[in-house]
């Protein structure tokens, strides 16, 4: 059986030190505490390690082959440890994000750079995922963690809030109301209104659908042919408008630009997590409550 790391720790620094008195000293211990564990750990190995007499202290053959040998040992060892506690702490291993387009020009990107930047030892991938479908996926495992506009349902996971966000429209920068600070959601209801198909993202659709609630006359809503028209050319053009997140300011394509929409609610962004939490899940939602925090996302 391998002697234990403590002794083997105190055997290398008395080799350095060829000196029982200083060596004791500076491993913190008595004297004859430090004699007794040197006498025990020569005993587990069957042979000598050092030669006393009154004066000095000297290492047999097997005492200096072992004090050349010990430390690449014990620094392998340190590291497995380090790995398993990294491991327990959800430090290490690969991580899979889904995440709606809608959350990708800035919480996806922030959550997944910080998840990086403080556990090196974690590999995270992120995949843009159908809105609905990101849920059932964490759900079954397919992904570890999921990031949508909305409390989307479905069982077996758990929802977290994680941001809150102003909420405008996007319009052509040639727009007759683009040259509003904010619009008032009558005058953007003048005009029909691009948001997603209910059959494809029936939560963000009501979410979307409920900010005109009030107006009179009803808004006509345009839902686009495909859930995501990379074209968006009825908003280039200046025919539609389309609600959207203070996240779509950050991220304006060519043509576009962003207006908040004067006293309408904040839309949401949730962390979705399974119920059975491992310590991977439980560093996820750790360092999203921490970015949250600092990033002023959950305003009072």
């Amino acid at each position: 059986m391998a002697p234990d790391t403590v002794s083997l720790r105190y055997f290398l620094v008395l080799a350095q030190e060829l000196n029982f008195t200083r060596a004791a000293a500076r491993i913190g211990v008595a004297q004859p505490a430090l004699s007794a564990r040197m006498r025990r750990l020569e005993a587990e190995l069957g042979t000598a390690l050092l030669v006393r007499n009154t004066r000095s202290v000297e290492l047999t053959a097997a005492g200096a082959a072992l004090a050349d040998s010990a430390p690449p040992a014990l620094a392998a060892l340190d590291r497995a440890w380090e790995t398993a506690r990294s491991a327990a702490a959800g430090q290490l291993g690969a991580l899979r994000i889904g995440y709606s387009l809608s959350t990708g020009a800035g919480t996806t990107p922030a959550l997944v750079d910080r998840l990086i930047r403080d556990n090196g030892g974690l590999r995270v991938g992120a995949v843009p995922m159908a809105t609905p479908e990101i849920t059932p996926a964490v759900a079954d495992g397919r992904i570890d963690a999921g990031i949508t506009r909305g409390e989307q349902p479905g069982p077996g996971v758990r929802r977290v809030l994680l941001r809150r966000v102003r909420v405008g429209v996007q319009l052509a920068q040639h727009h007759p109301l683009a040259g509003q600070q904010e619009i008032g959601t009558a005058d953007a209801a003048a005009y029909p209104l691009r948001i997603p198909d209910r059959a494809a993202n029936p939560v963000v659709h009501d979410q979307l659908a409920a900010l005109f609630r009030d107006t009179r006359p009803h808004p006509r809503f345009h839902t686009p042919a495909v859930a995501f028209d990379m074209s968006q050319r009825d908003l280039r053009d200046g025919i539609t408008l389309a609600p959207a997140g203070e996240a779509a300011a950050e991220v304006q394509p060519d043509g576009l630009t962003w207006r908040p929409l004067r006293g309408a609610p904040g839309l949401t962004i949730h962390l979705v997590l399974p119920q059975e939490q491992s310590p991977l899940h439980r560093r996820v939602l750790a360092v999203a409550r921490a970015l949250a925090h600092e990033l002023d996302w959950l305003p009072d």
